[in-house]
């Protein structure tokens, strides 16, 4: 019973709690629908507002002529539009929302202030864009003033620098004087349209003054640089260009790929097109093209120079051309005489001789293009810029050949060279040869091992096969030459071998001799010198020597070292 009592009182408790929260639930959102209703108010009411009515009664204030009558009345039907149809219209809906909120209709209230909002921001749309054009009407007066002194300003400092640099201005002058009249009677013409109030018609004069004075600023500004580019710099570079022209062609200079006389008078006619149109001030692209004219001869004189400094550098390069061909026409005159006794006396292979007469056709050749270079020049057919480009192709054609036959040159030429090295080395060999048998007989070794005879009789059969190379006619160079390197690597083998084999046989001697003084006292030492004797009686001096040095360490270390130093 008092649990049952406990239990259903729990639930009671939380029937109450969550009854609670719901209704501090439902009056928070209720407030929150009531607030957003109040500031929809506050914004509603704001909308026509002071600023709005002050700005209408300002363009009333102003109303002198139909035009500016009819805009008034327009904009102020569309305030009242607002005023008397639409914001009643949001009172009503604003009115529904408070009742729906009463009503507790809370997504019907959303909805409603979805609705409100798209009125009140359409409203600001119409209301923003009658401002503007009202406002463009209020203001025009300020701000077409303003911009009139600054325009005033500008036209006087045009009309003084004007007047103080007249003779600049040359036949323009008086355009520019109508001109200016012009833009004085525009001056007047606002004062007038301001007087009437016209605002409209304002806007228009006074962008029509800033056009042209802008006009005149680029007018005063460049028409002085386009009287002396056109009326002094072009025509005394039009005169210089045509003096320096003809000077150049009577010093048969040819001249014609650069259409020098045609471009002359075409461009005299493209500068009185341009100054017909200077003269009505339509200064468009005008110091572009005066300068493009001047650029032009300027490009004109670089084109001489060139020409002028090409002549020296081709006139200089045939004299250096007929120098190498001189020297080309000696060599292949100097190989072509020796090649029978060459022949004779060298293996001449295949590939050589062919090569000789390929030179010769390739310098036949080279002398044709220049015979053909040389008409040319003599009948004045081509500028020296063209002449000087064929002539380097030739010369680097006629250098590759000189270059060809010096290698050639160097190739047969050291045909002889190789001859006679092999010559001279043959000698060096033999005496080599002839030093190491000496070594032999004068140091008198007992014996001398077989192998020693072996690379003796190598290196003496090799001496003689350079020998009868030499004899040969004609000589095979490349086999002289294999056969003198093989008898040099011989000999120096065979020196080598005879140097260290006599070397050994004297320190192995040394040792044994002096070994002699332990004979007596240490038998030990007695029988190791025996049997190095042996040793060295059978040629063996390398074992004969290692023996002594090793029988002799036990009574003296360190012996070796001594015995070495006698052989140094």
């Amino acid at each position: 019973m008092g649990k049952g009592l406990y239990i259903g009182t729990i639930v009671v408790l939380i029937i109450v709690i969550m009854s609670v929260f719901y209704v501090v639930a439902k009056n928070k959102k209720k407030k929150a629908m009531i607030k957003a209703i109040n500031d929809l108010e506050k914004e509603k009411n704001l909308l026509i507002n002071v600023p709005v009515l002050n700005e209408l009664s300002k363009v009333k204030a102003l109303v002198k002529n139909n035009k500016l009558e009819e805009k008034y009345n327009t904009w102020q039907l569309k305030f009242d539009i607002i005023e008397k149809e639409t914001i009643p219209e949001i009172n009503d809906m604003l009115i529904e929302a408070d009742f729906m909120v009463e009503k507790s209709k809370t997504s019907e209230v959303y909805q409603k202030i979805c609705e409100i909002e798209v009125k009140l921001y359409e409203i600001k749309v119409k209301i923003k864009s009658i401002m503007s054009e009202i406002k463009e009407i209020t203001s025009s007066e300020e701000r077409n003033r303003s911009t009139i002194i600054k325009l005033k300003a500008t036209y006087r400092k045009l009309k003084k620098k004007f007047e103080d640099t007249k003779a600049d201005y040359e036949e323009t002058a008086k355009t520019i004087e109508l001109q200016f009249e012009n833009i004085e009677r525009r001056f007047e013409e606002f004062e007038m349209v301001m007087e009437k109030k016209d605002y409209e018609e304002v806007i228009y004069v006074v962008k029509g003054l800033t056009e042209m004075i802008e006009h005149m600023t680029i007018v005063i500004n460049e028409i002085p640089e386009i009287m002396l580019m056109g009326k002094s710099l072009i025509p005394k570079r039009t005169e210089d260009v045509s003096s320096e022209y003809i000077k150049l062609t009577r010093e048969n200079y040819q001249l014609d790929y650069l259409n020098v006389e045609y471009n002359i008078m075409e461009t005299e006619k493209k500068v009185n097109a341009i100054f017909d149109r200077v003269r009505v001030l339509n200064l468009e692209d005008v110091s572009f093209e005066l300068k493009t004219i001047l650029e032009y001869f300027d490009s004109l004189f670089n084109d001489f120079e060139t020409e002028k400094l090409t002549r020296k550098y081709y006139e200089e390069g045939l004299k250096e051309f007929k120098k190498k061909s001189n020297h080309v026409q000696k060599i292949l005159t100097a190989i072509s005489g020796k090649i029978p006794e060459m022949k004779n006396q060298y293996n001449l292979t295949e590939d050589t001789l062919d090569s000789i007469k390929l030179f010769a056709n390739e310098f036949d050749s080279i002398n044709n293009d220049y015979e053909k270079l040389m008409n040319l020049d003599k009948n004045h057919s081509f500028p020296y810029s063209k002449l000087n480009q064929e002539l380097e192709i030739i010369s680097l054609k006629l250098s590759k050949l000189h270059e060809k036959l010096n290698n050639l040159l160097q190739k047969v030429g050291n045909l002889k060279d190789d001859e006679e090295r092999a010559r001279g080395q043959l000698e060096d060999i033999k005496l080599l040869l002839k030093q190491s048998k000496y070594q032999i007989r004068k140091n008198r070794l007992p014996i001398i091992p077989d192998n020693y005879y072996v690379e003796l009789q190598e290196a003496a059969d090799a001496i003689k096969e350079i020998q009868k190379e030499l004899t040969n006619k004609p000589i095979d160079v490349d086999t002289l030459n294999v056969r003198v390197d093989t008898a040099r690597d011989l000999v120096f083998k065979l020196h080598n071998t005879t140097g260290q084999m006599v070397k050994l046989a004297l320190l192995s001697e040394y040792a044994i001799v002096y070994g002699n003084r332990y004979r007596s006292s240490k038998p030990s030492i007695n029988d190791g010198l025996i049997k190095a004797e042996k040793l060295f009686f059978k040629g063996d001096y390398k074992k004969s020597l290692d023996l002594s040095i090793s029988t002799l360490d036990s009574v003296e270390p360190g012996i070796h070292k001594k015995i070495l130093d006698y052989g140094k």
